[in-house]
């Protein structure tokens, strides 16, 4: 079945109140983010998105695939579940090394294909991690940021699964900014969980969450196209800041004063 649309109908916050927001519909290549403090609903909406709710979650939303009710099978038999969940939970039940990991999935989802579909999920996966995978390591022995990369690179690449919720990835310890510009190049929906300004510009759309409910969907225009790029620069000083600390370097005050006036002349487009 191919996958070209994924509607969420509403439903009901924790109140019992109606969502202010009736119906969201998204296409092949979008990205959404879902927005709201903590204990809004964010987590119970990407919930009802992965099990396909059906009036059937405490929310009482629905899902549509292409307009019509998700097929049973997609639950039953998890080899046609068009959805893969990236979870702030990275426990693994088996402890085989990564290559023995990724190679069985490989062969499960792309027989003859083995050693190339394993190799572009490393290499997608080390894009994302400061320090790389270790092919012989035990998926248990990873980090959680290798982990959670791992994971996202093998639902993009082995699973080639056409629509990927991603909850809370900012927490994980990878390049956000890397990990968006990757998953862009891929023609799949992509629906994050997120508190990170950066992340819910450079979405199309961010679904306002509150008391449960889905109140506003607001669609990113220019102006917040221009302040995610500012955003950005930003962050990427904090992450030289935060590389530094890493390896063991003392920051100096002199230094961060430059680096920030350098930042702050960039966003303003005095310097060339």
């Amino acid at each position: 079945m191919t996958i070209r649309k994924i509607s969420i109908l509403g439903g009901y916050g924790r109140a019992g109140n109606k969502d202010p927001v009736e119906r969201v519909d998204l296409a092949m290549g979008d990205v959404l983010s879902i927005v709201g403090p903590t204990g809004s609903g964010k987590t119970a909406l990407i919930n009802d998105i992965g099990l396909f709710a059906g009036e059937n979650t405490p929310s009482r939303r629905r899902v549509l695939i292409n307009d019509a009710v998700p097929s049973t099978e997609f639950l039953d038999d998890p080899s046609k579940n068009p959805i893969a969940l990236i979870t702030q939970h990275t426990s693994f039940l088996s402890d085989l090394p990564v290559h023995k990991f990724l190679e069985i999935h490989a062969r499960i989802r792309h027989s003859g294909r083995t050693g190339s579909v394993v190799d572009d999920t490393l290499e997608f996966a080390n894009q994302l991690t400061g320090e790389p995978i270790i092919v012989d390591s035990a998926m248990t022995e990873l980090s959680g940021g290798q982990s959670r990369a791992l994971l996202i690179a093998d639902a993009v690449i082995i699973g080639n699964s056409p629509i990927i919720l991603l909850d809370e990835i900012e927490n994980a310890g990878i390049d956000r900014s890397k990990a968006l510009e990757l998953l862009r190049k891929y023609e799949k929906i992509f629906i994050f969980v997120t508190h990170d300004p950066h992340i819910a510009l450079l979405s199309n759309y961010r679904i306002v969450m509150k008391g449960g409910a889905m109140q506003d969907v607001i669609t990113t225009g220019a102006e917040e196209q221009r302040i995610a790029g500012k955003i950005d620069q930003m962050g990427k000083v904090m992450d030289g800041l935060r590389d530094k600390i890493r390896g063991g370097e003392l920051l100096v005050e002199e230094e961060l004063r430059v680096i920030m006036e350098l930042a702050n002349l960039r966003s303003t487009g005095d310097v060339r």
